[in-house]
């Protein structure tokens, strides 16, 4: 199967190195689908009214995931992830996620991050997106957990899906 595939971009890359003069040069197409997960380097998108948030997402550089606090590796909701964010290492909580999810969660456009500091307390006073409900309920068992306090998160969002 492989090597069908390898023969086959093998030979839709000949005209191109045919249309350059004879000039030797392969082109090779990506085989592998998008990732949709928050893995590190991901694009995240600040929901949150914090003032590092706000410019960031205005200059048009958003901030991009460094570290995802969990064993997988791979962000969920309500996960904590390291970012950069205008040359500062910051952390935040995803709260909203492209992927697709569990029943009875909802899939988001945009991968949705709130900048929260090291004792869990939110960096903004207002979330302008809506959050899912489930989110309480995971956000409060590992409030319970770790002993940081995740519950602010949940009291300056004003809309639940």
């Amino acid at each position: 199967m492989a090597l069908r595939i390898l023969k086959t971009v093998r030979q839709m890359a000949q005209p191109v190195a045919s249309a350059l003069g004879g000039q030797q040069r392969q082109e090779l197409i990506h085989t592998t689908p998008a990732c949709w997960e928050i893995r590190k380097l991901a694009r995240l998108r600040v929901v949150d009214n914090s003032d590092l948030g706000k410019k960031a997402m205005a200059e048009g550089r958003p901030p991009r995931c460094i570290h995802v606090y969990n064993k997988r590796g791979v962000g969920l909701i309500g996960d904590k992830v390291l970012v950069a964010i205008k040359g500062q290492m910051k952390k935040g909580i995803l709260v909203g996620l492209k992927q697709n999810q569990k029943p009875k969660q909802p899939k988001f456009d945009s991968n949705n991050l709130v900048l929260i500091d090291d004792n869990g307390s939110p960096l903004g006073t207002r979330i302008h997106v809506p959050i899912p409900t489930i989110l309480r309920t995971i956000l409060k068992e590992k409030t319970l957990a770790k002993g940081a306090d995740y519950t602010k998160v949940l009291a300056i969002a004003s809309r639940y899906v």
